[in-house]
């Protein structure tokens, strides 16, 4: 048995069901082979047995009032699981799924996405089974407050720096920080994704998305394609797949999905923004209530979904961004992506498609964005909300906009390069694998063993 799989079968006995942490472990370390072939260092100083168990894992009860007087309790979690680069640095998940297993694969995810934009940042990741949807918004700052009376013991601009993720938005973050200033006394960069008004970045809100478009243009440019002129297919209906659309308009393109819980929206002269913020933004809305604006659209109802996949992926398009959730893309999805000529798959949302569904993706040759490295923007948003911060000052939008598409423009000609380094020219996966874990393990090594 190879050293990459004594260290897995390992991890499976000591972190029992925890599926979704080993596929993004297995993911990673088969892609590293090459590399750990080529350089016996990182089996001597146990760097993959130490990156795969996080540095700290803080579990915690977060007991609250609804507005019936009745407790309520919840499960709460922070995984700071690498640090060698830098201050912890990954958002917080509301959303009743988070479990111990959830949060350890975005966590580890994070080491590499952090990695990958190169800057001083280490990942982590946290949240809580907690539903903010059908909540008010007075249960929702007690939750919050309840959340930060025990995790800012952990936190700090040198140590952890929080920020939103999937039901964690400005107004969560805000009662966050609030909560946080009351009990520490201090007025500091502890978490990004603030308000504009209070140390928030400008861009950072649309960074994700933004992102992910960014590193399709470049992905596609070096085939000598674009987007411009073709049809998109977006799914989830959230913060990063809001602005996927709104760039995908920006670069003269037309996205013609999304996709939210009940179902998924198909409109084909192009997905109506003004709409789609207003229904999910403003009214919290279904997105099957787009058709009272737009009857000419239709709507897939999840019934009626193909039993191997999603509907959003059997529509014919170009181009498509997955920014929904994990293991939203099938391999019968993909299939379907290859048989309607995509030629370009760019993740925003974390590990969005299946180890089947990669396997096929990469088979097919196409331009393939892995989620770590095209939906990075977010982080590197908010590592210059962070810089921000510490000069006290506030950006342009313009710089901050222009430094997202310098950075991602930078990850991916890193994850290209290592790719073409590593005899697999066009591989994304192994490129955008192997440059992450070389930056943080070689920090590792120098730093010793901790």
């Amino acid at each position: 048995m190879s050293y990459v799989h004594e260290t897995l079968a390992a991890l499976r006995q000591s972190s029992p069901a925890q599926t979704e942490f080993y596929q993004a472990t297995e993911e990673v370390l088969d892609s590293l082979q090459p590399l750990l072939e080529a350089d016996d260092r990182y089996a001597r100083y146990g760097i993959i047995e130490r990156l795969v168990e996080p540095e700290r894992q803080i579990m915690f009860r977060v007991a609250w009032m609804d507005d019936d007087n009745r407790v309520r309790v919840n499960k709460g979690y922070r995984i700071q699981f690498n640090s060698a680069l830098g201050p912890c640095k990954g958002g917080l998940r509301f959303h009743p799924s988070v479990n111990s297993g959830v949060i350890k694969f975005l966590g580890f995810e994070q080491i590499f996405k952090n990695a990958l934009i190169g800057l001083p940042i280490g990942g982590a990741k946290g949240g809580a089974d907690f539903d903010p949807k059908p909540c008010s918004d007075a249960e929702i700052m007690r939750f919050c407050h309840a959340f930060i009376n025990e995790l800012h013991h952990y936190i700090g601009p040198s140590i952890d720096v929080p920020a939103g993720d999937i039901g964690v938005g400005r107004r969560e973050i805000g009662y966050m920080y609030g909560q946080y200033r009351r009990l520490t006394h201090r007025y500091e960069g502890a978490f990004t994704g603030k308000g504009l008004s209070w140390g928030g970045s400008l861009v950072r809100k649309e960074a994700t998305g933004y992102g992910c478009v960014y590193f399709a243009e470049n992905m596609l440019n070096a085939k000598g394609q674009g987007l411009e002129g073709n049809k998109c297919l977006v799914s989830g209906a959230g913060n990063v797949a809001i602005y996927t659309i709104e760039k995908i308009y920006h670069l003269r393109a037309l996205p013609i999905t999304c996709s939210d819980s009940k179902g998924t929206l198909h409109d084909p002269s192009g997905i109506d923004l003004d709409t789609l913020k207003r229904l999910k933004e403003e009214d919290y809305r279904p997105l099957s209530d787009y058709l009272e604006f737009n009857p000419k659209a239709k709507f897939i109802p999840v019934e009626d979904y193909p039993k191997d996949g999603h509907a959003v992926w059997r529509i014919p398009a170009a181009a498509a961004f997955p920014c929904a959730t994990q293991n939203e893309l099938t391999a019968a999805d993909a299939e379907a992506l290859l048989a309607n000529s995509v030629t370009c798959i760019s993740e925003g949302a974390n590990m969005p498609a299946t180890a089947d569904a990669v396997d096929r993706i990469l088979d097919a040759g196409i331009a393939y964005g892995p989620s770590k490295a095209a939906n990075a923007g977010g982080v590197a948003t908010s590592q210059l909300e962070m810089q921000q911060n510490a000069g006290m000052t506030q950006w342009s939008r313009r710089k901050v906009d222009t430094a997202l598409r310098d950075i991602m423009a930078d990850i991916y000609r890193r994850c290209s390069a290592t790719a073409e380094e590593f005899g697999q020219p066009g591989n994304l996966v192994t490129g955008a694998n192997i440059a992450g874990f070389r930056r943080v393990a070689e920090a590792m090594i120098e730093q010793g063993v901790f």
